[in-house]
């Protein structure tokens, strides 16, 4: 049986949306090492995922950067002059910290890592872009990265990234990132890989 095809063009997210973006991202990070890491238990893991993606877009990103979607993907972009708006503070760490429960204390280890590899020049910042894997090559993932980094050509900006699962890095190659180093995380998390993409002359 074919696939149906969903479309692929992005759109911006809004709150109303946060359900189906935690839905997206939990199918699309299933398999990603950090999540892994911080939600380790099978059984409880999807829900988990669902209400971190979700609780991060309501509380952080659709706040103070900019949020896509598509039918079956979602991204969440951190524009120069928001990055210090898009930290998290007190009351969501605390939600958060509800949400991960024993990995909780991992987790800051692992935010205050990915935080000491963040550039220092202004630049736009990737926070997350996943798509639903039931939807792999169809584009979704693809259209959500071309749209972001359309606006930070327009500033005339570098992108910045971290990956935590290998298999992604050729994919954002493919778009002109560099691996600029690997970071352990602590606590004996997994390998993190910070990348950086210059802008495309004008």
């Amino acid at each position: 049986m074919a696939r149906m095809s969903m479309t692929n063009t992005p759109k911006t997210a809004t709150v109303d949306d946060a359900s189906a973006i935690g839905h997206t991202l939990a199918r699309a990070f299933d398999d990603d090492p950090m999540m892994r890491w911080f939600f380790p238990d099978p059984a409880t893991r999807e829900d988990g995922l669902v209400r971190y993606f979700s609780t991060i877009f309501t509380r952080q990103y659709v706040r103070f950067g900019v949020c896509e979607r598509t039918a079956a993907a979602s991204s969440m972009w951190v524009p120069p002059g928001a990055q210090d708006k898009a930290v998290p503070d007190a009351e969501l760490v605390a939600e958060l910290a509800g949400i991960l429960g024993d990995t909780a204390d991992l987790f800051r280890q692992a935010a205050e890592a990915a935080a000491g590899q963040g550039a220092k020049e202004p630049h736009w910042y990737l926070a997350v872009v996943g798509a639903d894997p039931a939807a792999q090559g169809q584009g979704h993932g693809a259209a959500l990265l071309r749209s972001g980094l359309a606006k930070a050509d327009a500033d005339g900006l570098p992108v910045y990234l971290e990956s935590s699962k290998p298999d992604n890095l050729p994919f954002y190659e493919h778009f002109g990132f560099t691996v600029l180093g690997e970071a352990q995380l602590p606590g004996g998390g997994p390998t993190l890989w910070p990348m950086r993409r210059e802008p495309a002359p004008r």
